[in-house]
């Protein structure tokens, strides 16, 4: 880590005022403070991360400086070696920051495969950790269990269930399953009868005693009712009156709970039936008119659901949990047992390529066995099912949705609103700024709704690339509708205050953003001026005046001096006027 990277990080934190995720300043004025394990364990089992030794975040990160910089660093290396397991080792370094000594220590995440890492004075089920927020947590027994579990593909959908048989599953489903594979496969199937297509499917499995017993996958794929031997594996639904949960005011616990069970396909259909029946319809802003649509796209629900029956931990340590679907008048959240496994993160959840299925077989065997009642199969967009629920939020006008990944658990949360609502269209329009691209409407309306954005949430929210949302990001900034908080990694934008005043629909009276043509002209002058001038002079955003200069040029009122592509072209004014404040300004 460079000098220069550092004060980037303190001066970010200083802005954010805590730390964050992936940096932990600690003052360390007595020597290594018995918490530095904690967090070594946290980063090495999270996505890695930076150690400040030094610095006091109660008093506004302001340095204190090790007193013994050479001391420290010999200590913290020895500690990762001989108290960390699996070893850690971090590359450490001594920086001089505001007149004192920090340690600075940059902790790498271990491969997966060595998992968890832990303190050894605790032992690997009291000592692991992970970063959640600007914390540490010590991981549960069943927590750790999982992570070990990773380190593998999981069996666990190919265990036998004891006294199951063939007369178990659903005749229905069974046959519409061995139709389509030999209809699609026939190089595998075609020549095979019953019996042994189910073998090599692994519906069927050897119970340990040289007999057939149906599997664990089998009986949730197509068992007649999977919850006689395994009552929670199943669904539940409640719908809350509030978005806290019940109504105090008038005793209603619930407005609606079903109880959901059956086959993977069945609770498939039923969960998105009861879903449907407690939604309502509204109207949403497309093109140039209005259409009515449920609360939430079906796409997205169905993926959800989908994906938190297949995924769900299958463990005996999960098998007392149900896949829960919630739904308040704010939100709608699906959660089930289990977080994401192998590869997959939260960061990655979208991007082409990345799969990975903790219940494999399972999973392959669900891409060809019907969702109940219709033709489309339960895992028809393996692989795709996120990018599926994230495009049919985005063409409903909706925000995307939150994932939260707790190891032990993973959750969606889709916000019950539209981004573009017919008041949220005439608030955007009374902006009167020209130029903005669909996607920029969307952050703006996502900014609008409450939203804080950065460079990966203003992706999910309208589907650019990374180039695309920083271009447009500071495009917002310059035009002096988003502040930025922040920088690189840690940029964060919201709307500027301006537009959260009551008077927020009409900025200067007319509708329209504040003019910055007759501060830019007064700072002119007579005379000749870079942009970084003219930046100090006025006291706007170098990107502000970037975007006022190119109005002025346009319009003839100044020119540049020298060549345009220079980052010291000057500019001066041409004596000619301009549109009056009153005018449409053109980008």
């Amino acid at each position: 880590m460079l000098d220069g990277e550092l004060a980037e990080i303190v001066e970010n934190l200083r802005v954010i005022g805590s730390d964050v995720d992936d940096v932990e300043v600690k003052k360390a004025a007595g020597g290594l403070p018995r918490s530095i394990r904690e967090t070594l364990s946290a980063f090495a089992n999270t996505h890695g991360g930076t150690l400040i030794l030094g610095l006091d975040e109660t008093s506004g990160f302001s340095p204190t400086g090790i007193a013994d910089p050479a001391k420290m660093t010999a200590d913290l290396a020895s500690l990762c070696s001989t108290d960390m397991y699996p070893e850690l080792r971090p590359l450490i370094k001594v920086h001089q920051f505001e007149g004192v000594a920090l340690v600075v220590a940059e902790v790498p995440a271990i491969e997966p495969a060595l998992k968890p890492c832990y303190c050894r004075g605790a032992g690997m089920s009291k000592g692991s950790y992970v970063r959640v927020g600007d914390g540490d947590r010590r991981l549960s027994s069943y927590e750790v269990q999982l992570i070990l579990a990773s380190r593998g593909q999981p069996r666990d959908d190919e265990q036998p269930v004891p006294g199951i048989t063939l007369a178990d599953l659903d005749q229905g489903l069974t046959e519409a399953f061995l139709m389509r594979l030999r209809a699609t496969r026939p190089y595998a199937f075609g020549d095979l009868d019953r019996t042994a297509v189910l073998r090599r499917t692994k519906v069927l499995v050897d119970d340990g005693a040289g007999a057939d017993a149906v599997s664990v996958a089998g009986l949730l794929a197509l068992g007649v009712y999977p919850q006689e031997h395994f009552p929670q594996l199943m669904l539940t639904f409640v719908h809350y009156p509030t978005s806290a949960g019940a109504d105090v005011v008038t005793g209603d616990r619930f407005l609606d709970n079903v109880l959901v069970e059956g086959p993977i396909p069945t609770m498939v259909r039923e969960a998105l039936s009861a879903i449907r029946r407690n939604m309502q319809r509204r109207s949403v802003v497309v093109g140039a008119g209005r259409a009515d649509t449920w609360e939430y796209p079906e796409p997205a629900l169905r993926e959800a659901v989908v994906n938190a029956l297949v995924h769900r931990d299958l463990s005996s340590a999960a098998r007392g949990a149900q896949v829960q679907v919630e739904m308040y008048p704010d939100r709608l959240v699906v959660r089930n047992p289990g977080g994401l496994f192998g590869p997959v993160t939260v960061d990655n959840l979208a991007e082409e390529g990345i799969s990975s299925a903790r219940n494999a077989t399972l999973m392959k065997m669900l891409e060809d066995v019907p969702i109940a009642g219709g033709t489309r199969t339960v895992c028809e967009n393996r692989g795709s099912g996120i990018r599926t629920m994230l495009e049919s939020l985005r063409a409903a006008r909706m925000s995307p949705p939150q994932f939260v990944d707790a190891i032990g658990s993973f959750g969606v949360t889709f916000p019950n609103h539209t981004l573009l609502s017919d008041a949220v269209v005439q608030w955007v329009a009374a902006l009167g700024e020209r130029g903005l691209s669909d996607s920029q409407c969307l952050a703006l309306a996502a900014l609008k709704n409450g939203d804080v954005l950065d460079n990966q949430s203003y992706r999910a929210a309208t589907g650019v690339d990374s180039r695309v949302a920083t271009a447009e990001l500071q495009d917002l900034v310059a035009r002096e509708l988003v502040v930025q908080s922040g920088t690189r990694r840690w940029a964060r934008y919201q709307l500027s205050d301006s537009l959260t005043s009551p008077h927020a629909e009409s900025p200067d009276g007319n509708g329209r953003r504040a003019d910055r043509r007759d501060a830019l002209l007064a700072a002119l002058g007579e005379d000749t001026l870079s942009r970084s001038e003219l930046a100090q002079r006025t006291g706007l955003l170098d990107g502000t005046v970037r975007r006022w200069l190119g109005v002025l040029r346009k319009e003839g009122t100044v020119e540049a001096i020298g060549a345009s592509s220079s980052k010291n072209v000057k500019y001066r004014r041409t004596g000619k006027g301009y549109l009056p404040p009153s005018e449409p300004i053109g980008d």
